[in-house]
């Protein structure tokens, strides 16, 4: 059953209005800022405005490992990696950890997904990231915050994740999301197209920028209900979603969380799954 109440949509994404309000409790959350700069058009998200009480941490370096053809493009940290970083960035379980950014939640989501895959239980996105707080009229500092650090204790494993063999499973006996957009996934022509573009046989087209407004926040929970289920989402299935290198996908697996769905996660995605030459690839608009 898809469920579009507030209390599911509020355990992973926040408002800029109920973050100042949690801001304002006895209980303040963590507050981390993932920062970055688009490898695709060079933009830098540094701009010197902060959430007050905002650590900062870097998409392309704290929440990813090495790339390989082996591994991917962006494949897990190393654990031990993740929580020194958590470590440094005052992290508790005790707190709520609320992760915010400047481009939609595009790496924010990434952070997120890794973040509750380490165990920590309470880890919340703000929706439409800096610029909703910003058009809310919500106080902002010109400094990151330097907390004390802490001793938390990370552990890999807490978030459903699949690979290539069980991909193709997943296409057949559930719903498999491809969240790139729609070129990449149609590719090249079938014969001596691009062997690097196209896509998972079975897989449905469902590019993760879909489920944004134009300003920048997700769309309602209706509408999100909506979306997924013409794609085939319905409560029931077993839902997977892969990308290109684990970054939409788990901006579209945060989607999928805010209307009830436990979305499993292709970490190698397409870099991965492309990376050797006898994986079945389909090219095209359609999913076979």
């Amino acid at each position: 059953m898809l469920r579009i109440d507030d209390e599911t949509r509020n355990r992973s994404l926040v408002t800029p209005q109920a973050l100042f309000g949690m801001m304002e409790g006895c209980a303040a959350p963590h507050i981390l800022v993932v920062q970055s700069t688009n490898p695709y058009t060079g933009a830098d998200s540094r701009n010197g405005v902060f959430i007050p009480g905002a650590v900062e941490s870097e998409a392309y370096r704290d929440f990813q490992g090495a790339a390989s053809p082996e591994a991917g493009n962006r494949p897990l940290p190393a654990i031990t990696a993740l929580e020194a970083a958590a470590r440094g960035w005052g992290l508790t379980r005790e707190r709520p950890v609320v992760i915010y950014d400047a481009d939609r939640a595009m790496t924010a989501a990434r952070a997120w997904w890794v973040l509750r895959w380490a165990g920590l239980p309470d880890v919340r996105v703000l929706d439409g990231g800096l610029p909703a707080w910003i058009a809310a009229g919500l106080p902002t500092t010109s400094r990151p915050f330097t907390p004390e650090k802490s001793d938390i204790c990370l552990t890999p494993g807490h978030m459903p994740q699949f690979d290539a063999d069980q991909a193709l499973v997943l296409a057949e006996k559930g719903v498999l999301l491809d969240a790139r957009i729609r070129p990449n996934y149609i590719g090249g022509p079938e014969i001596g197209g691009d062997p690097t573009r196209g896509h998972i046989p079975g897989a449905i087209s469902a590019p993760t920028l879909d489920t944004l407004t134009d300003p920048g926040p997700f769309a309602d929970s209706a509408t999100l209900r909506e979306l997924f289920f013409g794609l085939g989402v319905d409560g029931l299935k077993p839902v997977g979603v892969y990308c290109g290198a684990g970054m939409s996908a788990a901006h579209e697996v945060l989607a999928l969380a805010a209307i009830g769905v436990e979305a499993a996660m292709y970490p190698g995605s397409w870099s991965q799954y492309a990376s050797r030459g006898d994986r079945p690839v389909k090219r095209g608009p359609f999913p076979r």
